[in-house]
């Protein structure tokens, strides 16, 4: 069958098109999205603004058109962490429902995380052994550890990069004291969880998903995303060490230049790199590996374990 996933997320809303069927690997058929970065279109009461929720509606029924024209017969729609942390989240639903006939469900930290986690899995197999899993996000951060398809531990932490580019880096190149408080705070936030995960013991293979690792595995030296998603790709601690000084000295259009760094993931790079260097400091990873499969195929494969086995045919 034909799927669709419409992924509300705090950077863009991404519609990923996939021919699949229960127990084969998803087939990427289509891609459509569109950059809102709600997480920072956030007022000061927390509330996703008129402006915000009337782009969202547009870009949903946009993305719908889109299923459509694909020839998409099962529509998987869900929302993160923008909208649900905005005060004014049950109003936005109510309007995106209204106008376009999607009901976003919306996911909370820890099904992003575990969803996320089953992609991975799914993706390394089992001889990948223990798995601790790395995913940055717009508006949240997400780990998750475990032996088998359901993580053993997770947690979601408010330390997005969109999030924390537009509440602690206002600066275009950044002050330098904002840059360490805002390392500090992510540094502190992220301590807090490493023993939930230490008592499992070491990772055998630590993995990082998301847009914010590719682009900070491209920096370091990995392979362009036309080379395909067969080619293993590599953080190293040391070199994300060296890169977070030089980000913190560029001006956003400066790391805009940069290979496999988009114009409009630029602005929030430097944050999504402390955070990353921050995460791999206190967890004592020295290298990770990025998955090209994160929350969306998590999403599909999910879906697809719902659906009844095929009859064997004669």
């Amino acid at each position: 069958m034909r799927l669709g996933v419409l992924d509300v997320g705090s950077n863009t809303v991404h519609l990923l098109v996939v021919d699949a069927h229960r127990g084969a690997r998803p087939l990427p058929a289509h891609s459509h999205k569109a950059e809102l970065r709600l997480a920072q279109l956030l007022d000061a009461r927390g509330a996703i603004g008129a402006d915000g929720v009337a782009r969202l509606v547009d870009t949903v029924r946009g993305a719908l058109e889109a299923a459509e024209d694909k020839g998409v017969e099962d529509l998987l729609p869900f929302a993160t962490s923008a909208v649900r942390d905005a005060s004014n989240a049950d109003a936005v639903l109510a309007q995106v429902k209204a106008e376009t006939g999607v009901e976003l469900r919306v996911l909370s930290g820890a099904e992003e995380a575990r969803l996320t986690f089953l992609a991975v899995r799914r993706w390394f197999g089992w001889s990948a052994g223990k798995l601790l899993v790395l995913d940055i996000g717009g508006g949240s951060l997400e780990i998750a550890y475990g032996m088998d398809e359901e993580p053993d531990a997770v947690v979601s932490l408010p330390l997005g990069a969109g999030r924390l580019t537009a509440g602690w880096l206002p600066g275009d190149p950044a002050d330098p004291a904002d840059v360490k408080a805002l390392r500090r705070h992510v540094r502190a936030q992220i301590a807090r969880t490493v023993g939930e995960f230490s008592r499992f013991g070491a990772a055998d293979h630590v993995v990082a998903t998301s847009k914010t690792f590719k682009q900070l595995a491209r920096l370091a030296g990995a392979a362009r995303s036309t080379e395909g998603v067969y080619v293993q790709r590599e953080l190293k601690r040391r070199s994300l060490e060296d890169w977070v000084p030089r980000l913190g000295s560029m001006t956003v259009a400066e790391r805009a230049e940069l290979p496999g760094v988009s114009e409009g993931r630029a602005g929030q790079l430097l944050a999504g790199a402390l955070v990353a260097e921050g995460a791999m400091d206190l967890f004592g990873v020295e290298t990770l590996e990025v998955c090209p499969w994160a929350l969306r195929e998590g999403v599909i494969l999910r879906r697809l374990d719902q659906l009844p086995a095929a009859r064997p045919t004669v």
